[in-house]
């Protein structure tokens, strides 16, 4: 009778040891961009505690921490499949990190999907990492474009975090369409972490820039718009996503008023019924308005739990295949379209720093960026 017990015991915790599907959640918790880590997390976390299950099965998230780091990233992501053995995973944020993290997924066959990693080879190639917004050809073009006809900028001075995969590619994009829509664009240099700009800011203004961009992230853009103000720069100042934190403001303060970003949502444009939704779920659960990456991160979640379930089981190469079939899904950010590539095409909005707070300025469609 005792060995009959043990074994039916043994054949039950075998059972409910899979009753659970995991999905790693690999973030920048720590280090440089934690600030884009804990958004996008706010945003998963949300959308968990909103769907549980799926095929009938509790929803398990493993959170990992990359430290901002390229090689923690990868690391994370093999710790996620190997010791954790996640179905899927969200993340990364930062397209460095992506790269890095998603060539393990890749070998791996284990879908990813990134909330914000814009570069575009990020999804180059692959066939298990996808993500939810646009890339940088779009963004960078629409930054053009917005600069050029919007603003009436001639001469943009970029500085370019030569450290950064997202820095680099966003930085080209911007230039390609920016000259071809008659303006000049001089790239100047800089690392991530770099506290001091003043020769930078000599460049610009040497080059007669009536704009600085800064295709960085927002430790390093909200330092050069302090600094530019004291070195008596006075024309615009432009940013990519990069700039989309909280923190840009904390640390920026007063030189930050007046600077504009391409993004990929905001609050007041509740542009479907589940952004609405959204909005008031973020405000009840956080106590305040919901940020891009926060919006992103609860997109990436549930377009992914959606894939699962029209896959039918947990299956990683299924579910992979179903989050590039993702079409007319209704999410915080939009509707989303997803295609075969891994790649959503979406428009870009361009907000600016007004009055300590984001305000939304325009919005910048597909089919008005040149791209090359």
């Amino acid at each position: 009778m005792k060995k009959i017990l043990i074994a039916f015991l043994l054949v039950f915790f075998a059972f409910f040891s899979f009753a659970t599907i995991k999905i790693g959640v690999v973030l920048p918790l720590t280090g440089g961009v934690s600030a884009f880590g804990q958004l996008v997390w706010e945003g998963v976390q949300l959308a968990h505690e909103q769907v549980l299950k799926v095929l009938g099965e509790e929803i398990e998230l493993v959170l990992i921490d990359n430290r901002s780091e390229k090689t923690e990233a990868a690391n994370a992501v093999s710790r996620a499949i190997e010791k954790e053995h996640v179905l899927a995973i969200v993340g990364e944020v930062v397209s460095g990190n992506t790269l890095a993290g998603g060539q393990i997924a890749e070998e791996k066959h284990v879908p990813m999907i990134s909330p914000s990693s814009t570069n575009p080879l990020v999804t180059d190639g692959k066939k298990f990492v996808s993500r939810v917004c646009f890339t940088d050809p779009f963004q960078g073009g629409a930054l053009a474009v917005f600069a050029k006809e919007n603003l009436g900028l001639k001469k943009v001075a970029v500085f370019v975090d030569i450290e950064q995969d997202y820095s680099v590619g966003l930085t080209n994009f911007f230039i390609d369409t920016f000259t071809k829509l008659g303006g000049q664009a001089k790239k100047i240099y800089f690392k991530s972490g770099d506290q001091e700009f003043s020769a930078q800011i000599t460049q610009a203004l040497s080059f007669g820039a009536d704009a600085i961009l800064v295709t960085g992230y927002y430790p390093e853009i909200a330092l050069v718009a302090q600094q530019s103000k004291m070195l008596g720069f006075t024309g615009k100042l432009l940013a990519g996503d990069g700039a989309d934190a909280p923190e840009l403001i904390q640390i920026g303060g007063e030189a930050v008023e007046g600077l504009y970003f391409t993004t990929h949502y905001h609050p007041d444009a509740k542009v479907t019924e589940k952004s609405k939704e959204f909005v008031d779920a973020y405000f009840k659960k956080y106590g305040r308005k919901p940020s891009t990456l926060s919006a992103l991160g609860y997109d990436a979640y549930m377009i992914l739990v959606d894939a699962i379930k029209r896959a039918g089981k947990a299956d990683s190469e299924l579910v992979a295949q179903e989050i590039r079939k993702t079409r007319n899904f209704e999410g915080a950010t939009g509707i989303i379209n997803i295609d075969e590539n891994g790649n959503a095409v979406k428009s870009v909005v361009i907000d600016v720093v007004k009055n300590g707070e984001f305000a939304f300025e325009a919005v910048i469609n597909p089919d008005q960026i040149v791209v090359k």
